[in-house]
């Protein structure tokens, strides 16, 4: 990596001393930060030497592969000033950064734009012939008008191509294994239709609760906080057309269309298309928890939903009748993320007239990556009769290789390599997508979910005749 600086704006805080930091640290343990002067900017007064203390336990906490001597000799290269949003605090940063320069909002959503402009008005923005660029964390506004308003304002001090929307989603092995899977395969695309497919779901429940959220989550709710981005991303990646090339900018057009080709929602469609619910109180495993409104933070008359789900129709060729199912809700079941494919029945061909299982194509995501092709072989026995097998290829690979999210998506930042980043135009879409169902939602309020459950039965209303949900708490190779 060429000599470069990365300021971390908000260095004090819990993304940085969770997320970044650790994923830093072992870019540095594995080779890859060499010339990389990491600067930390907070408004609190530390020291330099306080700031690094705060790493280094920070690195013992979260570090996966800690190490005190590496860790000692990364922390002790860090840098630290201390300073305000406002471009004459922001002085002794000028005068501390020469050359190219990444700088990460590590921010409060309603920051972004106000450091954006600071620090475009500091002169930090452009630097000759050097680089500089600017990344910015999730949610890019609230809804259509927020994220065009806050576009205008960065755009004010920095140019389209300097600045990187990050969606840690696209940064995942799995995710860039679906490209690959559904790209370096032949024998895959002339399957990948609405001749051959019957359904896409897509599923990221959490375990979790709100945690320390509250005072974002309370006014985000699950579809600003997941759909609008995380899901509306692998979306794109398994409804997009074949790229010619591997260019950034071809990748983004190409998700682009995907959006622009759904049908748009109506006040009619919103009712029947998507569902919310908020958990009640109930259990994770042994661990009774509370209801989302007896959680710390929260109002006790709170109508944020914690659940949602949408039902996506694609009006093109290849996807045309096919229904795309995204959901995602806190206090769930499980924490197993997949995207399944499900292919079409297969004629009677069996004696009696018997019909064979369909087949399923799971892209477990998360907790333990991996594809699973659910296929059909003859049950043991006198009889002629089909049982569904599974194939299982898992993504794990040597450890000191495998990227986290982070660290791949820091790593392109650094490079100039967009292409797992958000275009405005991508952001600008589905704000335009969710517009009615956001507008719908102020109304009436979220249907109860018991925690530990499946999520709310509303769910169920958006499914064609004959579709189910898979459940929840799934081994790859379990049917609906």
């Amino acid at each position: 990596m060429p000599s470069a600086n990365l300021v971390i704006l908000g260095a004090t805080g819990d993304l940085t001393q969770r997320l970044l930091m650790p994923a830093l640290y072992r870019l540095y343990h594995l080779g890859y930060a060499r010339g990389l002067r990491i600067t930390g900017y907070s408004i609190e007064p530390w020291s330099r030497e306080r700031f690094r203390n705060h790493i280094y336990k920070a690195l013992r906490a979260f570090a996966p592969d800690y190490q005190g001597t590496k860790a000692r000799r990364f922390c002790a290269a860090l840098d630290y000033i201390s300073g305000g949003l406002d471009a004459k605090q922001m002085i002794p940063l000028v005068q501390h950064i020469r050359g190219c320069a990444l700088f990460y909002l590590a921010l409060p959503p309603p920051l972004f734009g106000t450091a954006a402009v600071a620090l475009g008005e500091a002169g930090l923005a452009k630097a000759g012939g050097s680089w500089r660029r600017l990344v910015v964390e999730k949610p890019f506004g609230t809804d259509l008008n927020s994220a065009e308003a806050l576009r205008k304002q960065i755009h004010s001090q920095w140019g389209e191509d300097q600045l990187l929307r990050i969606d840690h989603f696209l940064g995942k092995e799995t995710t860039q294994n679906l490209m690959v899977f559904r790209f370096a395969n032949r024998f895959l695309e002339p399957l990948w239709n609405s001749a051959h497919v019957s359904q896409v779901q897509i599923s990221c429940p959490e375990t979790l609760g709100v945690e320390n959220r509250a005072a974002y989550y309370d006014h985000a709710g699950a579809l600003r906080d997941m759909l609008q981005n995380h899901l509306m991303q692998l979306f794109c990646l398994t409804a997009m057309e074949p790229p010619s090339n591997w260019d950034a900018e071809v990748l983004r057009d190409h998700k682009v269309e995907v959006l622009r080709a759904v049908v748009p929602f109506t006040a009619r469609s919103v009712r029947r298309y998507s569902a919310r619910g908020q958990y009640v109180a109930g259990r994770i495993g042994r661990k009774r928890v509370p209801a989302y409104r007896r959680e710390p933070g929260i109002p006790g008359n709170s109508r944020t939903e914690t659940f949602a789900a949408l039902r996506f129709e694609v009006n093109n060729w290849r996807w045309q009748g096919v229904p795309f199912y995204l959901r995602s809700g806190k206090r769930m079941a499980s924490s197993q993320w997949e995207i399944a494919v499900q292919f079409k029945h297969v004629p009677d061909a069996l004696p009696g007239g018997k019909a064979a299982p369909n087949n399923w194509m799971v892209f477990r995501i998360q907790p333990d990556a991996s594809l699973n092709l659910l296929a059909n072989a003859k049950r043991p026995g006198a009889e002629l009769d089909a049982h569904t097998v599974v194939l299982t290829a898992p993504y794990a690979r040597n450890p000191d290789k495998e990227f986290s999210a982070y660290e791949q998506l820091l790593l392109d930042a650094l490079t100039g390599d967009c292409s797992h980043f958000l275009r405005f135009d991508e952001v600008e879409w589905a704000w335009r997508l969710l517009g009615p169902v956001l507008t719908a939602w102020r109304h009436g309020k979220p249907e109860p979910y018991a925690s530990g459950s499946e999520g709310p039965a509303a769910q169920n209303r958006l499914l064609a005749p004959g579709h189910h949900w898979r459940p929840v708490r799934v081994s790859p190779g379990d049917l609906p």
